[in-house]
């Protein structure tokens, strides 16, 4: 098994279960694209090591990743087994780029002032990363990629709302400050994890944002190409129901049992997914409300 496929399939997350909806060459391909961001992404993320160090491994996984543009053999087993995907689905480095830049930010970057802001991390971080996956799934439609960029939006923000209590433990805030401030909810309020009808007001308004993002990637989506994003639309359909299962709970996200999609509820959604395509629906089951 290769490294990559063995690092997606420990990882169990809701990206990686989408593969299964996907050919096997393709699958294979996603797996070792995931795996390059999730190892990345654990890099950054590290706070046991130094920030130097972390900014210092980043650069070599770049360093790395741009010899393979160049025919060079990578010494990092995860970008070496990328060589054969970017070759097969042209994947540009300048994305990969952008991924690198999102999880730097992560280094220094504690607060958001605006949604601005907030806007260029969720592009780099999920936006980027769709954008190599639609490659990966094949499109025809260049209207794909406005697609995967709301999209990747709409499940960036609902995994800040999802992750409130285990970023403000790590000292990191991503609802914008300028939403805080509007909502009168303290940057104090949200590190002691104190939650409190403010609070709930101000989560909703992101939810709110989010919805906005999956709508635009729901009317996006060229019929053309309904089929060839199957694994996608399993993800927004997964991400749209953990942030109704957020709704639900009136946005206490800083409760010890984190919002989760059941693994029943997961295969429910795959099947919906999976039907819905065979049936022929021309529309998201996201978004609609």
């Amino acid at each position: 098994m290769s490294v990559s496929r063995t690092i997606t399939k420990r990882s169990a997350s809701n990206l990686a279960m989408a593969f299964v909806l996907l050919p096997k060459e393709r699958a294979d391909a996603m797996s070792r694209l995931y795996a390059f961001c999730r190892q990345v992404d654990d890099v950054a993320d590290d706070t046991t090591r130094p920030v130097d160090d972390r900014r210092q491994e980043l650069e070599r996984w770049r360093s790395d990743l741009r010899g393979l543009y160049e025919g060079v053999r990578a010494s990092i087993p995860v970008v070496e087994e990328l060589a054969p995907v970017i070759r097969a689905h042209k994947l540009p480095l300048g994305l990969f780029e952008e991924i690198l830049r999102g999880v730097e930010m992560d280094l220094d970057v504690t607060r958001y002032p605006t949604y601005e802001e907030l806007d260029a991390y969720c592009y780099r971080v999920a936006s980027a990363v769709g954008l190599q996956s639609i490659e990966i799934f094949g499109y025809t439609n260049p209207a794909c990629r406005d697609y995967a960029v709301h999209l990747g939006k709409a499940l960036q923000l609902t995994n800040i709302l999802r992750d409130v209590r285990n970023d403000a433990e790590r000292g990191h805030i991503y609802i914008p400050l300028a939403e805080l401030a509007r909502y009168g909810v303290s940057e104090q309020a949200i590190l002691n994890l104190c939650y409190s009808e403010k609070f709930q007001a101000l989560a909703a308004s992101v939810a709110a944002r989010a919805k906005s993002f999956y709508r635009k990637a729901r009317e996006s989506l060229p019929a053309s190409d309904r089929g060839s994003m199957i694994a996608a639309e399993l993800m927004g359909s997964v991400y749209w129901d953990l942030l109704c299962h957020l709704e639900r709970r009136r946005f206490d996200v800083f409760r010890d049992d984190r919002v989760r999609v059941s693994r029943c509820r997961k295969a429910f959604l795959i099947l919906r997914t999976w039907l819905r395509l065979r049936l022929g629906f021309q529309t998201s089951h996201y978004g609609d409300s």
